[in-house]
C-alpha cells in the first residue's frame, strides 16, 4: 500500500519547506543577512549526509525500518530548531537544520519503497507518485506558516517559532506515517530495466546529477535576474511556480512513459529539454518563463528516469548524496557565473555538461544494436 510512503513523503516536504523559509529570516535577524544562507546550507548537507546513513540501514536492516530511522532523526533535528528559535544557543539551529535533512533524504528515498511495493510493471508510476506528492507538501507549507506564528504566540513563544512548530509537528507526523510502511527486503531488487552491466547504471546516475547541477544553476540565478530587472516579487513568484509545476505535476506521466518506453528514452528526452530550456532561458520576453516550465520536467525526466534504472539500495543512496552534494555547489557557484556573463554562461556550462552525456547515451544504444545484430 503505498498511501503512508506518499503521505510520509508530503508532510516531510511541508516541514522542510516551513523550516528552510524561517530559519534563513531567524539568522538574518540574529547574524546579519549576509549569513542569512547558512541554515539552509547545513540542511543540504544533512540531506547528502543522510542518504548516505539511510542507504547503509536500508542494506543492515530493509527500506521500511531504514525510512522510520531517518524521519526519526529529522524530528530530533526539528525539535532542536524549535529550541533555537526560543532563546536557545543559535548553533543548535544549523545542526538541527542538518539533522532535519536526514529526515528529508528518507523523503527523498522513499520513492524507492514505493517501487518495492508495487508490481515491476508500474515501478516507475509508484516512484512517480511519491515526487508528485512532493508538490502537495511544498504547495501546502507555506500556507500554514502565518496561523503556525498566530498558534506560537497564543502560547506565548516568539511568533518565528510557529513555523518551526509547524516543521516538528509535521515530521513527527510523517515518522508515524511511516510505521505503517509495509517491511519489503534489504533492495537489490533489479531496477525497472534490468541493466546487462554498469554502463547504463553510470550513465543513469550521471544524467541524475547533470540534470540537478543545470536546474539548480540557472533558478538560482532567477532572482538575482529579476531583480536586475526591477521586477517585483510577484513575478518572480510566478516564475518560481511555474518552474515548481514543471518539476512535479506532470510526474505520473513520467512514470507511466517510463513502464512504457524504459528509462534510456526518457532520460534523452530529459537532457534535450535541459538544453533547450538552457538556450531559451538566454532570452528575455514571452520564451522566459516557459523555458522555466521546461527546465522543471526536464529535471523530472532525467531524476525518475535515472531513479528507474538504478538498481540497489547502496547505489541509490549513493547518488542521492551525489545530487544533493552538487546542489551546495551549484548554489554557491552560480551567483557568480552569472555575474560574469548572465544566462549565456550558465547556458554554456550546461551544454558542456549535458552534451557528452547525450553523445555517450545514443552512441551505448548504437552499440547495444550492434551486437545484438538483425532481427
Amino acid at each position: 500500500m503505498l498511501t503512508p510512503v506518499v503521505l510520509a513523503a508530503a508532510l516531510m516536504n511541508a516541514a522542510m519547506v516551513a523550516a528552510s523559509a524561517v530559519s534563513a529570516i531567524l539568522i538574518a535577524d540574529d547574524l546579519g543577512p549576509a549569513l542569512a544562507g547558512l541554515p539552509n546550507t547545513a540542511g543540504v548537507l544533512g540531506t547528502a549526509a543522510g542518504a548516505v546513513l539511510i542507504g547503509r540501514w536500508t542494506s543492515r536492516l530493509n527500506r521500511a525500518h531504514a525510512l522510520r530511522l531517518g524521519y526519526a532523526v529529522g524530528v530530533v533535528g526539528a525539535a532542536g530548531t524549535v529550541l533555537a528559535a526560543v532563546g536557545a544557543p543559535i548553533a543548535l539551529l544549523f545542526a538541527g537544520m542538518f539533522l532535519l535533512g536526514a529526515g528529508n533524504a528518507a523523503s527523498l528515498l522513499s520513492r524507492y519503497a514505493a517501487a518495492d511495493l508495487a508490481p515491476a510493471a508500474r515501478r516507475a508510476r509508484a516512484m512517480s507518485t511519491v515526487v508528485w506528492a512532493s508538490t502537495l507538501g511544498a504547495a501546502g507549507g507555506p500556507f500554514l506558516m502565518e496561523p503556525s506564528q498566530s498558534a506560537a504566540s497564543g502560547l506565548g513563544l516568539p511568533a518565528i517559532a510557529g513555523p518551526f512548530l509547524l516543521a516538528l509537528a509535521a515530521v513527527f507526523a510523517a515518522l508515524v506515517a511511516s510505521t505503517y510502511i509495509r517491511r519489503t527486503e534489504p533492495a537489490d531488487a533489479p531496477p525497472v530495466r534490468t541493466a546487462t552491466n554498469g554502463r547504463p547504471v553510470l550513465l543513469a546516475a550521471g544524467v541524475m546529477i547533470v540534470g540537478q547541477l543545470v536546474m539548480v544553476s540557472v533558478m538560482t540565478a532567477v532572482p538575482v535576474h529579476t531583480h536586475m530587472h526591477h521586477d517585483g516579487l510577484g513575478v518572480l513568484g510566478v516564475m518560481l511556480s511555474v518552474h515548481t509545476l514543471g518539476m512535479f505535476a506532470l510526474s505520473p506521466l513520467t512514470g507511466w512513459w517510463i513502464d512504457r518506453s524504459g528509462p534510456r528514452v526518457v532520460m534523452l528526452a530529459g537532457l534535450v529539454g535541459l538544453l533547450v530550456a538552457a538556450v531559451l532561458a538566454t532570452r528575455t520576453g514571452l520564451v522566459f518563463t516557459p523555458s522555466l516550465f521546461l527546465l522543471g520536467y526536464a529535471w523530472n525526466l532525467c531524476y525518475l528516469g535515472g531513479s528507474a534504472q538504478l538498481g540497489s539500495a547502496a547505489l541509490e543512496s549513493r547518488v542521492e548524496s551525489s545530487i544533493w552534494t552538487v546542489s551546495a555547489l551549484a548554489t554557491a557557484t552560480s551567483p557568480w557565473l552569472f555575474t560574469l556573463g548572465g544566462f549565456p554562461v550558465l547556458a554554456a556550462v550546461s551544454l558542456a555538461l549535458a552534451v557528452p552525456l547525450l553523445v555517450l547515451a545514443l552512441r551505448y544504444r548504437e552499440r547495444v544494436l550492434a551486437q545484438s545484430g538483425p532481427r
